[in-house]
This record gives C-alpha cells, structure tokens and sequence, in this order.
C-alpha cells in the first residue's frame, strides 16, 4: 500500500487510513454511487466523506502504478495545494496486488452544505437566486486568480453553505485540475459546464466582469458562447445515440 495523511490530522486518522477498506465496507451512508462510491463515515467524532475509486481497467492498472499519479493521490494534493476551496483533505491510500494498482481512496472532512449550484439554476424562485449567482462569479473569480482551472466545473462539485446572510462555497471532485495563469476566454469558458440559461449567464458574467474590471458585454458575449458551443456538443452526441435532448 500507499498512503498519505494530512499532518493536522495524522494523531486522530492514521489508523482510520490504514484500515479504511473495513470502515468502507461497514458504512452503509452512500451518498453517490456510479462509477466510484461516496460514503459518509463517522470516525473520532467527525464526519468523513470517503471516496472510494473503481477499480481500473488492466491497461490503466499499469499507468497508474507506474506512469501517472492515482485521482486519489491527485485528490488529496491538490486540496492541500488549494485548502482554501476545498472541504479539509484528510489522507488518500491505494492498495496494490500483484505489484498493481487495485483500489484507492481519498478521505476529506464532511463540508456540511446545504445545496449546490443546481438547484438555484434550476429554479427560478430560489430564494436569493441573484446574490447566489453573483457570490459564484466571486468565488470563480478567486479561483482563477489563484491560478487554479477546476476542469469539471459542472453543478454538482460546486456545494454551497449559507451562513447568517452570506454563502460560502467549496469545490469537489478535483481530480482534473490545471495551475496556470488563465486567460480571459479561459476563465469564461469555465462556466459552460454549468448548463445555464443566457439569463442566468449573463447575470454570472457581468458580476465576473464588474470584480475583473473587464468590459461586461465582451464577457457576458464570450460566456454565452462557450455556454451554446457546450451545449450543442453534448446535445449533439445524445441525438446521435438516439437520448431525447432536453435544452
């Protein structure tokens, strides 16, 4: 095996680290399951969200034991590389059989939040729907000027907290990520993962636009392009496989 734990947490995690393939197959909180498995488990008094990664394939057992570094290991350093956006990374470990990578895991503290992205840009009537949609081009904001370009920027890895009357948000699944400075174009076309309306885009881009002293029309334009191009792409690839396209 291999392992890593967060050095603030290392006296009360360690050994939960070590044995987590038995703490993982006692939990019974699954709170996602398709290709890898989300858990919540309960370990020293505080709440874990245990991420445990499929299996790979034979030919990606070998890149990820000899060429590549495993998504959890992935996981783990780039939350502490960017802690400020990230739920509190705990540890990763990766078990291997016959010199191979078999499984892995990525631990972090529980982000107790109470929605994510998607349900304010679904739903028109969401209570402070406008203040949430700005604070999120604030947060992107922050994002890209820290140099960090979360490439599966889609609703559901972007979990928001309210907190009195303002909103805090975290970023999951970051995996894939980038550490460079961003362009313009760069840093708009990081919204069109979001399946927003134009209205809902534009509200998100002139906030971006206002904070980044840039022209708000320019990026309210380069945003809802990149949004369309997106769209149309997936639309597309489901009308080819014969999936009804929902706009």
């Amino acid at each position: 095996m291999k392992y890593n734990v967060n050095p603030i947490f290392e006296t009360k995690f360690k050994p939960f680290v070590l044995d987590i393939k038995k703490y993982f197959f006692d939990a019974h909180d699954t709170i996602h399951k398709a290709r890898n498995e989300l858990k919540i488990i309960s370990y020293n008094e505080i709440d874990t969200v245990v991420k445990s990664f499929k299996t790979p394939h034979f030919l990606n057992r070998i890149v990820y034991t000899f060429f590549r570094d495993t998504k959890a290991k992935k996981s783990f350093e780039y939350s502490l590389k960017i802690a400020d956006f990230t739920p509190n990374p705990i540890g990763y470990i990766e078990f291997y059989e016959s010199y191979l990578l078999k499984e892995s895991f990525f631990i972090s503290e529980e982000f107790k939040y109470d929605f994510t992205i998607r349900e304010p840009l679904l739903d028109s009537r969401f209570v402070d729907r406008d203040e949430i949609l700005r604070t999120f081009a604030r947060f992107t904001y922050a994002l890209h000027e820290a140099e960090i370009l979360h490439q599966d920027y889609s609703p559901g890895n972007i979990l928001i907290k309210k907190e009195n009357t303002t909103y805090t948000f975290k970023v999951v699944d970051i995996n894939r990520m980038e550490f460079r400075p961003l362009s313009l174009d760069e840093r708009l076309k990081n919204f069109n993962k979001l399946w927003a309306n134009d209205e809902d885009i534009e509200t998100i881009a002139t906030e971006y636009a206002k904070i980044s002293k840039e022209e708000k029309e320019k990026c309210v334009q380069i945003a809802q392009d990149y949004n369309t191009k997106h769209k149309n792409k997936i639309n597309m690839k489901k009308r080819l496989k014969g999936i009804p396209v929902v706009d």
